[in-house]
This record gives structure tokens, sequence and C-alpha cells, in this order.
């Protein structure tokens, strides 16, 4: 009996400390969501994420507390001969990541532990040992890896449907429940049915297209996986509303649901 008094009493005290800690977080985010960008890092953001002054005021505020709490928390790091990760670089990568999750706090990216900054393309080694090229990753154990020259021809072109860190923040979203399969975590169960019945036929009819050599507005290295697919539609959802919307309607609104937002509108 004693023991099963020790034990409970283990048990109580652990759950205590959770408790608190959980309690110091929520605390500690509180005041970082209470700030707010000076007029110098707003018009960094702008100048590299020229969506951002097309968001509307709520959205745009909402992300902009997220990524108080972003920049506060990661670990950004310098890789591949990077002298440092800059407040630019920070900045320019921080408000994209946090837009994602700004409809979806409970959604924030809390398995992800640092952002690994190259200056340029990478070099990885695939799973047969041999040297592929990457322009980002994003890693399910904590991790997502960005080229620095290519966050910033992303945003030359505001409209072409390429952002990478959109895209690598999307893999982050997906990966939370430890599986990438293009099927993130949804509010309720009966989404699950709803979101494959909009996602799967659009993956496989688009797969198609690549392979007929026919155009569309989602890039065609979204015909890898369904996984690439999720992210490769979450850059053009908010790089290329309109044209999501009018070409794939049925992914639009799970989109649109997912997100909490409807970039076709503004």
């Amino acid at each position: 009996m004693n023991g099963l008094w020790i034990l409970l009493a283990g048990l109580v005290m652990v759950a205590g400390i959770v408790f608190w800690h959980s309690g110091r977080v929520e605390r500690r985010r509180a005041k970082l969501r209470a700030r707010r960008l000076d007029a110098r890092q707003q018009a960094i953001v702008a100048e590299h994420f020229p969506l951002w002054e097309e968001i509307p005021d709520e959205i745009r505020a909402e992300t902009e507390r997220w990524m108080q709490v972003l920049l506060a928390e990661m670990n950004f790091e310098a890789c591949g001969g990077l002298p440092e990760v800059t407040e630019e670089m920070r900045l320019a990568i921080a408000a994209p990541a946090c837009l994602l999750v700004a409809r979806r706090p409970g959604d924030y990216y809390e398995r992800l532990r640092s952002i690994l900054v190259y200056p340029d393309a990478f070099t990885v080694k695939d799973d047969w040992g041999m040297e592929d090229i990457r322009l980002g990753e994003s890693w399910g154990h904590g991790s997502v890896v960005l080229s620095w020259e290519t966050v910033k021809q992303g945003d030359l072109n505001p409209e072409d449907g390429l952002n990478v860190v959109l895209h690598e923040f999307a893999h982050q979203l997906d990966q939370d429940d430890g599986a990438a399969d293009g099927v993130p975590e949804l509010e309720e169960g009966d989404d699950y049915g709803k979101w494959s019945q909009a996602m799967l036929p659009a993956f496989d009819a688009f797969c198609e297209k690549v392979n007929e050599g026919k155009r569309s507005v989602i890039d065609d290295y979204g015909a890898e996986s369904p996984a690439e697919f999720f992210a490769v539609v979450t850059e053009t959802f908010f790089e290329r509303a309109k044209g999501l919307k009018l070409e794939e309607p049925e992914v639009f609104a799970e989109l649109v649901k997912f997100y909490g937002m409807d970039p076709s509108g503004w």
C-alpha cells in the first residue's frame, strides 16, 4: 500500500510540474505576443514578403504576435559558410512562417527547435547515399533548413506561387502528427473524410496533367507525392489564390477552412 501511495504522490508531483511549466510558457508568450514590430522591422518584412501589405489588418496583427514568439524562442543557425543569421533574415523567414498559423494558434510549431540557414542551395545525401542539391528541407525531428538565396528569390515575384518558407513550414504542419503524408492535423474527425475527398482526386488528376505536359497554376513539383502536393498548393494558395480557386475549387475550400483565411479576397 505504501508503494501505491508513493507512486500516486509521484504522479501528482509530475503533473504539478508539467502544469507549472505550461503556465510559465503561456505567461512568457503572452508578454511576447504583446510586443509589436517597429517601423524599421515592418519595412524589412514588407520588402522581403510583399504579400505583407495585402494581408487584412487582423490577420497581419495575429501573424506579428506569433512572429514575436518565434523570434524569441527559435534557434537560428548559420550554416555552409554563412557568417550569421541577421535580423533581416529572421524577419523574412518569420513572417510567412507565422502567417500559416495566424488563425491556427493550436498548430504553432511546438516541435520545431531550430532553423538552419545556408547562403545558397545546399547538398545532402539521399536514402541511397547519393548527393542531392536542396533549396529547403523540413525535418520531422525539429528543424527547418532554408537557402537564403532561395528565400530572396521567392520575394522577387510574390505572384509566382513559389515561396520556400511557406513550402517548408507547410511541411512542418503536415509532420506535426508524426507523418509526412499531406494530411495535417484537422479540427474534427469528420474533416479528414472531406479533406481526402478533395485532395486525393485533385492530386491524381494533377499528376496526370503533369505527365501530359499540361500547364497548371500549381507548380509541377507538387506531383512528387501527396506531402509535396500539400506544401506546393499552400504556396499557390497564398501567392496565386484566385488561380487556385478557379482551377481547384474544392482544394481551395479545404485550405480556406484549414488556414482560417481566404487570400483570394486580398
